[in-house]
């Protein structure tokens, strides 16, 4: 399932692939376009947060220190950075959050490793990702279940999400990839 490859993916495309802090919510059905409508809007702030935080978060390597103030710049993104930080270790600690667990994802779907009981194939529920500690909300994807697969992997099926929450998950699976690809080919010191 987790097999450490470069190229993650699920249901044929491109996915994330993390120990993240997540739950399964079981439903008795699957939520009303109400609720979907509900979901869809916060599901669209958590994933251009992240978006802003990945973007923004680590030290940029290449700085033009011939730049007026690049310095001075430096310093403030590495002040920011620590700031958010410790946000997010307040955040986290302050906030009850599931248990981390392997999971793999894309908008089509996720994969995790469960523990009994496990959830019955066909019932509905959502799944909650906790992307970053720096995110109050988790991503809160509707889905059902299709069944448990060798080792207590658990499969589901997300309902389709609006196209600009689907575009933005892929794009996060996509960062993902390009971090792995990059730490991969980067020389190992001994």
């Amino acid at each position: 399932m987790f097999d450490g490859t470069d190229t993650v993916v699920l249901y044929d495309e491109l996915a994330y692939e993390d120990v993240l802090p997540f739950a399964w919510r079981p439903l008795p059905h699957e939520p009303s376009p109400e609720v979907m409508a509900s979901l869809a809007e916060r599901n669209l702030r958590v994933l251009q947060f992240c978006a802003a935080l990945e973007e923004h978060g680590p030290v940029r390597e290449k700085v033009d220190e011939t730049a007026p103030h690049a310095a001075d710049l430096l310093r403030i993104e590495l002040k920011v950075n620590l700031l958010l930080d410790l946000v997010g270790q307040i955040l986290a600690a302050s906030q009850q959050r599931p248990a981390a667990l392997p999971v793999r994802f894309n908008a089509r779907g996720i994969v995790w490793k469960a523990t009994a009981p496990l959830p019955a194939a066909g019932t509905h529920g959502i799944a909650e990702i906790y992307l970053r500690d720096t995110l109050a909300e988790p991503l809160r994807l509707p889905g059902r279940i299709e069944g448990v697969i060798a080792q207590d992997y658990v499969e589901a099926l997300f309902v389709p999400p609006p196209e600009p929450i689907a575009d933005l998950i892929e794009k996060l699976a996509f960062r993902r990839h390009r971090r792995r690809i990059a730490g991969s080919r980067q020389p190992r010191r001994g």
